[in-house]
């Protein structure tokens, strides 16, 4: 398998710590491919029409995108039911998580577009503080059910994960963990766990 990857891409983390938990990780390779929405990485374009990554070439030939697509793939070629239940109160809990996650992440990556690829000139003050608001009421989320999340890990655990290391890369000063104490030990076990730490994001 091939997948097309950025260091610094939380839902790229994503897919590479759920292959690492299924013990996967060494059946793919990674194709280094930084995209941005204005300058599109050629053989991410060719992957994904979208020019997003991640986006994940099978041993099928079959090119499959997004993370939520890949993740899902990845566990159902493990056979694992503990990462995504196959069904019951269980899995939608699961799958709320993930998405609760990646709403956080995709609002924060916004923000970083908004503050950083944009020209200062026609930076958008009150969209880049709505997306901040978005951050913010996930955290809540996760601060309020973050007893959901502990236990053996699982797809919506590693994407709060994710997403809360993507914080600490680009918006440290924001220091999230402020006011979310369950939230801040939470996170500070499940980013020791060895998939985590192999794929710390680099600036």
């Amino acid at each position: 398998m091939k997948l097309f990857y950025s260091s610094h891409s939380p839902f790229v983390r994503k897919v590479r710590v759920t292959a690492m938990v299924l013990g996967l990780d060494e059946k793919i390779e990674l194709i280094d491919s930084p995209t941005t929405p204005i300058e599109t990485n050629p053989g991410v374009a060719e992957a994904n029409p979208l020019g997003k990554i991640p986006a994940l070439i099978t041993d099928d030939g079959d090119t499959l995108y997004d993370s939520r697509v890949i993740c899902e793939y990845l566990i159902a070629l493990a056979g694992n039911d503990t990462l995504l239940p196959a069904d019951g109160p269980a899995r939608w809990t699961v799958l709320r998580q993930q998405a609760l996650a990646d709403g956080l992440m995709e609002a924060a990556i916004l923000r970083r577009y908004e503050n950083f690829l944009r020209p200062e000139d026609k930076r958008w003050a009150d969209w880049d503080a709505a997306q901040k608001r978005k951050v913010d009421s996930a955290l809540d989320a996760f601060e309020a059910g973050v007893d959901e999340l502990e236990g053996p890990p699982t797809l919506g655990a590693i994407a709060a994960a994710c997403a809360l290391g993507y914080l600490d890369l680009r918006y440290a000063a924001d220091d999230w963990r402020q006011g979310r104490p369950k939230l801040a030990d939470w996170y500070e076990v499940n980013a020791s766990h060895k998939a985590m730490k192999a794929t710390h994001l680099a600036a």
